[in-house]
């Protein structure tokens, strides 16, 4: 855990209890969110995997990175989960979407 909590720059271990907390809270509330907004845009398992599941990846995805800085907010850690994210859209070559 030490070596976690230095690779993020956090100083105590309730901060990273918040931490784990948001992406657990982050994570289960996108994947809820994705049923009915592929639902809403009329795609079904019917459809097949190949059309579905692809379809929820992209749905779910920028809705993991708004709800990750919203909730990251919330919990008081809006600056950690801001670096957080610019960082992982850099490393996925998708920084353009946010200014620096």
């Amino acid at each position: 855990m030490n070596k976690l909590k230095q690779r993020w720059n956090i100083h105590s271990n309730w901060q990273l209890f918040v931490v784990f907390l948001v992406f657990a809270i982050t994570g289960s509330t996108a994947a809820k969110f994705a049923a009915p907004m592929t639902d809403f845009v009329g795609i079904t398992r019917e459809m097949g995997w190949f059309i579905y599941w692809p379809t929820r990846i992209l749905i779910i995805f920028p809705l993991y990175q708004v709800l990750l800085v919203l909730f990251g907010w919330l919990f008081g850690e809006f600056s950690f989960f801001w670096d957080f994210e610019k960082k992982m859209l850099r490393s996925m070559r998708l920084g353009f979407l946010i200014k620096a």
